[in-house]
């Protein structure tokens, strides 16, 4: 079934004109449910219904009324699209910013933008083109449904989106909403843990592997209460961390940052990526000037073969350990221990 535009009318850009059709970039998956009165299968419906009569009115009959305290002033919707910028058929770009210019709170929503015809699809092109090689973002307004919208235009390798913003009215500064830390430095140790934890839990940004999982339990209540099965509750939040226990909580997160596990959602990661080894002082370096780059300590010195002996791998962390499980591919060892680590890379080696 071909997309249905929510809009249609034409980018202004200079003496350029560009007709288009605007649809939604995304589609909720979210279980909806009907309300019914308790103890029955009855539907409950909102009506609009007259406070003073208690009848119900009809949609025609409904006008706009803007309270000035005890009386109305009366628009009619016709009188709103009169006024309504170019008749709501406008996209009029004013210029061009730098994509990076936007903070990512003005972002609201995201529509893709079509040629509406082929004998557009040139001049879409190039305008889609340009705006890409550029990292340029056009910003424009235009009106749909009886509301103006400030938007920024972007285009990647294959279509033009119109990002709808927030007026800057609507954008509240944090400072004045939200009683904050003042601004200072952490204590230089805290600071390198933290940083090394969050090295440690780096991942590449793949879309697919995320899933809503709550929704997945909604469904699945759904099915087991269809069923009259037996509902599974989830587990409680985690306490907040204790200012006092901060190094610690670091360094413990750091341990369990070694092994792939399920996190917010997120199949495990992959094993093929190995995160930063943990530093027993949390920091980067140590006390022998050693200091640790993408996972492999560097000292200067050529490793010895006695790395691959038995001796040596005794001498290997649980991360070291599991780093070089990681590169001899060893199955099932993001359940194993450090004695089991060491036993299977003995054996592999």
């Amino acid at each position: 079934m071909p997309a249905r535009a929510v809009w249609s009318g034409v980018v202004s850009l200079g003496l350029v004109t560009l007709p288009v059709g605007m649809y939604s970039a995304t589609g909720e998956h979210t279980t909806h449910f009907h309300q019914l009165q308790r103890g029955t299968s009855d539907r409950v419906r909102i009506q609009r219904v007259n406070e003073r009569t208690g009848k119900e009115v009809d949609y025609d009959d409904i006008v706009k009324g803007y309270d000035l305290g005890g009386r109305y002033v009366l628009v009619e919707p016709a009188e709103l699209d009169a006024i309504a910028p170019g008749k709501s058929e406008l996209l009029d770009v004013s210029g061009f910013v730098d994509e990076d210019d936007i903070a990512p709170v003005f972002y609201d929503r995201t529509y893709y933008l079509a040629p509406r015809g082929a004998p557009y699809a040139k001049v879409y092109t190039l305008l889609r083109t340009a705006m890409h090689d550029a990292r340029k973002a056009g910003i424009a307004t235009f009106v749909m449904r009886g509301k103006q919208y400030l938007v920024a235009l972007r285009a990647d390798e294959k279509v033009i989106t119109a990002e709808t913003l927030h007026w800057p009215d609507e954008v509240r500064d944090p400072g004045e909403q939200l009683d904050l830390p003042r601004r200072g430095k952490p204590p230089a140790p805290e600071l390198r843990a933290a940083r090394q934890l969050v090295d440690a839990m780096t991942i590449d940004w793949n879309p697919a592997d995320w899933r809503d999982t709550y929704e997945a339990k909604v469904r699945a209540l759904i099915d087991a209460k269809a069923e009259d099965g037996e509902i599974a509750e989830a587990e409680p939040a985690p306490k907040a961390t204790d200012v006092v226990d901060i190094m610690d909580a670091l360094r413990r997160s750091l341990e369990r940052a070694g092994t792939p596990r399920d996190r917010a959602g997120r199949p495990a990661a992959r094993s093929g990526r190995s995160p930063a080894p943990r530093s027993k002082a949390g920091s980067t370096g140590d006390r022998t000037g050693k200091s640790r780059r993408k996972g492999k300590a560097v000292t200067g010195k050529r490793p010895t073969k006695k790395a691959a002996t038995g001796a040596g791998l005794s001498e290997l962390s649980k991360q070291e350990l599991y780093d070089r499980a990681s590169r001899m591919k060893i199955t099932g060892r993001s359940q194993m221990n450090r004695g089991e680590l060491l036993d299977a890379v003995r054996a592999a080696s």
